[in-house]
């Protein structure tokens, strides 16, 4: 037997404005599954992000949080902060590795690695 991701989802007080957020920062489309409630974000590699309504989110640092890469980081950190997101920080494992470590309008953290 072999799992296989379905979707990450996240919980918000409002999962229409943050899908499409999302979408918009990843070139994905909605799908109001039920809207106000549960909303999925189709990304362009096929994966799924979904958004779920939950009047109290979990407080305090993500445990689970989504990694993206992109091959001009600094644009592309450039652009979510043009959507709205936030960074909070930049890190690296010397000159091997690098990411940047954003919040969504949610403050929910993602981060963006450069891509190989």
């Amino acid at each position: 037997m072999t799992l296989s991701v379905a979707m990450v989802t996240v919980d918000t007080h409002d999962p229409d404005r943050l899908a499409a957020w999302w979408a918009e920062a990843v070139g994905g489309t909605t799908s109001p599954v039920m809207p106000g409630e549960f909303v999925t974000v189709t990304l362009p590699d096929g994966g799924n992000l979904g958004f779920q309504r939950v009047d109290d989110p979990t407080p305090g640092k993500n445990r689970v949080h989504v990694d993206f890469t992109d091959d001009d980081i600094d644009a592309a950190v450039a652009r979510l902060v043009s959507l709205g997101a936030v960074e909070k920080a930049r890190q690296s494992f010397g000159d091997e590795f690098a990411w940047v470590v954003l919040e969504d309008p949610d403050g929910n953290a993602f981060c963006v690695a450069a891509g190989h």
